[in-house]
């Protein structure tokens, strides 16, 4: 989730824990430690493919997290030892509000590596999209109304917090809900067609847990489409996209192609691209990407007639604006061969493109 959600939520759960004996400071502990994990991004793992798989993995496991959490509480045990508070509260708050940051990422499509170092599978459940209001609006609104009557003397005070926790836990679970069911719609739309039994994925668009986007795969490309739980018909209706997976055929064993396709649990697209596309001079950030910050080159030597083969990530965006792009190979004179990985800045979606999914969510266009 975006780092203002991961603040609330980390300060409304240190709020939880200490805000009786502590007020304000539990809050900053709690959004302190709510932080951490995604700190793991300002560590270079050596190519944009490592950087992008290896996001949220130690940094969020369960395991290593309970782990660090008694050294990471020791010291605001020790810079507040003069409140008598005991080390255990401490050492509660600084895990709850650190496992709390990783169980909510894994809530997105993104991928959370949740049990390492017992296993590396990337849990991604994708019932919420990586910034919603509605679940961050409750959080924040218990906070201000918790430290505002509590300025005021209120013995209520703290039911506030408690209640913008609860809602906003409840919210995830109407979005898991809401999942299950438009993918019930999609699996009665393919039942009779010859995509009854291609994967599926579901997630919803950008803000919102109505509207949601489909992807299913096919042997030669994928099917996209939109669903809103407003709208009349239960169907979804797909649009077709090529993908050139053929291009891969003589890179099934170079680890970037593997790691991408085990990472993206296989919804990815190839493509050659041409000779003018541009990649970013190193790991393109989500932010420098969202501000059109990044610094690019050419992907392809000028004039050495190269065709840059490009595997995209379908989960993240729609088409054909995605957010995470790869170069992992050339084509050059008939044969394609390995590249050292290059990150495709994502391409940002014109301006009406959140109108049209407002103006899909209610009347379907």
């Amino acid at each position: 989730m975006d780092s203002l959600t991961q603040i609330a939520l980390g300060a409304a759960v240190g709020t939880a824990v200490l805000g009786r004996r502590l007020g304000a400071r539990a809050a900053l502990w709690g959004a302190a430690f709510g932080t951490l994990p995604d700190l793991d991004v300002l560590v270079p793992y050596g190519d944009p493919v490592r950087d992008f798989t290896f996001h949220r993995a130690e940094s969020h496991s369960l395991f290593w997290l309970s782990v660090a959490s008694p050294f990471l509480a020791a010291l605001p045990a020790w810079l507040h030892r003069a409140a008598g508070v005991d080390f255990r509260r401490w050492w509660l708050l600084a895990w709850l509000t650190l496992v709390t940051h990783a169980l909510l990422d894994a809530f997105t499509v993104y991928g959370t590596q949740l049990l390492l170092p017992f296993s590396d599978y990337p849990v991604g459940v994708g019932s919420v999209f990586i910034i919603d209001p509605l679940y961050t609006l409750p959080l924040l609104i218990g906070l201000g109304a918790t430290f505002w009557l509590r300025g005021r003397g209120a013995t209520h005070a703290w039911r506030w917090n408690a209640a913008g926790l609860a809602l906003s836990t409840l919210y995830l679970g109407w979005t898991v809900a809401a999942q299950s069911h438009v993918e019930g719609v999609v699996h009665r739309t393919l039942a009779a067609t010859p995509l009854a039994q291609a994967r599926a994925l579901v997630t919803p668009t950008p803000f919102n847990s109505l509207l949601w986007r489909v992807v299913v795969m096919d042997t030669d490309g994928y099917h996209e489409g939109y669903y809103s739980l407003l709208d009349e018909r239960p169907r979804v209706d797909l649009i077709p996209h090529s993908s050139a997976a053929r291009l891969l055929e003589p890179l099934r064993e170079d680890w970037t192609v593997r790691r991408l396709a085990w990472f993206s649990k296989g919804f990815y697209a190839v493509s050659e691209a041409g000779p003018d596309l541009r990649v970013a001079g190193s790991s393109a950030s989500s932010l420098g990407q969202l501000l059109g910050l990044v610094d690019t080159a050419s992907a392809a030597v000028p004039g050495s007639g190269a065709a840059p083969v490009v595997m995209t990530d379908l989960r993240m965006g729609q088409t054909p604006w995605f957010v995470f792009a790869f170069v992992v190979a050339e084509r050059r004179e008939g044969a394609i061969a390995a590249v050292p990985p290059r990150q495709v800045p994502g391409r940002r979606p014109p301006p009406d493109t959140l109108a049209w999914l407002w103006r899909r969510t209610w009347n379907g266009g």
